[in-house]
């Protein structure tokens, strides 16, 4: 995984002449995607949600991109072409999270990771005690059904 300390995606995005997905097109997309990368559609649905509002062209104004709010270097590493492109965005975005919770075996920690970047959990030994991380993590973790 890479280090998104110095480049955690915020809570608003850019969403000018930006429609959200279908509803039924991002079930299909999730639900391809979670089987893929061998996770619960309700927390990849829940990490949509909170990076893109499922808008596919949303930017940042850290510059992080798509439906899962990608900075362009981390998709680099993905191997992400078109990172606008709904498919692919959230395939290296599930990688990215699957490999996250890899890391951590925990949620709360991969969610704050996926945020405010390893470093910066790595640093805090915990959620970064950021607002934007805790509530990222509070909202994610909410949509889902207990235990997570």
């Amino acid at each position: 995984a890479r280090d998104r300390s110095a480049t955690a995606a915020p809570a608003t995005v850019s969403t000018a002449e930006c429609e959200p997905l279908p509803q039924s097109a991002v079930e299909v997309l999730i639900s391809d995607t979670a089987k893929r990368r061998d996770l619960d559609p309700d927390l990849l649905r829940g990490v949509v949600r909170q990076e893109s509002s499922f808008r596919p062209c949303a930017v940042s104004p850290k510059g992080a991109l798509g439906l899962m709010q990608l900075m362009p270097a981390t998709a680099a590493q993905l191997g992400v072409k078109d990172p606008f492109d709904p498919r692919e965005n959230l395939d290296a975005g599930a990688k990215l999270l699957k490999q996250l919770m890899s890391m951590y075996e925990d949620l709360p920690l991969a969610l704050g990771a996926y945020n405010a970047g390893p470093g910066k959990v790595n640093a805090a030994e915990g959620v970064p005690k950021i607002p934007e991380t805790l509530n990222y993590v509070q909202k994610i973790l909410s949509v889902l059904p207990v235990p997570w």
